[in-house]
């Protein structure tokens, strides 16, 4: 069976300081998993360590549909079909959405289907009033989060890591975050949520949770692992992990 997304024992560390302890993770094609925990658990590093960040010495496997990442340039995961929106998306004057998508197409010969996308997920999206503006300048962080969308829903990838797109957002810009990525749910495509806290997954149907501790995942389940941190937090594993 190829998974959209399937990590084997991942380790990362930068120097003496392993931050990435054996990370097992496997996401299908037309799910939505959730990956939380606390400050310091690794789950930036394995989002970054994903899309070929170079700071880091990375062991174990990464594929995307059966493609082996390791060795891969960033440009290369992302042409293999891997997607990464950022916490804190940054403000790029003199390039507009428009300009960024037409060199996406262009870049992509061999995918004719970029002028259909653009003019659906715009539309989708709502998006017509910020395409002719420079990438996320001057902008709220939800209608940032919405420029994220809209490029995911452009790119048409096969694994959308969302870091932390919750972060800094009102819960009215939580709600429509959420109603964007299930806009975006597709057969084709599998969603990974990185996140401290349950709220922007009340808003949305998530396939499994998993629990990252001390730079592994020790839980896997349903959404209700979600509701359960809320309530009790991270100590428990934090202690079994120190343990």
């Amino acid at each position: 069976m190829s998974y959209a997304l399937e990590v084997r024992n991942l380790r990362a560390r930068i120097g003496d300081l392993e931050i990435l302890t054996g990370v097992d993770l496997t996401v299908p094609f037309g799910e939505v998993h959730a990956v939380m925990g606390p400050n310091g658990s690794g789950k930036s590093t394995l989002s970054h360590v994903l899309m070929g960040k170079s700071d880091y010495n990375v062991e174990g496997d990464a594929f995307i549909d059966g493609v082996d990442l390791s060795g891969m340039t960033v440009d290369q995961r992302a042409r293999a079909g891997l997607f990464e929106a950022f916490q804190y998306p940054i403000e790029v004057p003199g390039v507009s959405l428009d300009l960024l998508t037409t060199a996406m197409a262009e870049s992509n010969p061999e995918d004719p289907g970029f002028g259909g996308r653009i003019a659906a997920t715009s539309e989708r999206l709502s998006m017509e009033p910020f395409r002719s503006r420079a990438l996320n300048v001057g902008l709220s962080g939800g209608e940032k989060k919405r420029s994220e969308m809209y490029l995911l829903g452009v790119a048409n990838p096969k694994v959308a890591i969302l870091d932390e797109i919750d972060s800094g957002l009102d819960i009215d810009a939580v709600r429509e975050v959420a109603a964007m990525v299930e806009a975006l749910r597709s057969e084709d495509l599998g969603v990974v949520i990185i996140t401290h806290y349950s709220r922007i997954l009340r808003y949305m149907s998530v396939d499994k949770v998993h629990v990252m501790v001390a730079g592994k995942i020790v839980r896997s389940g349903g959404p209700e692992i979600a509701e359960e941190l809320e309530g009790s937090g991270y100590t428990e594993y934090q202690v079994a992990a120190a343990g």
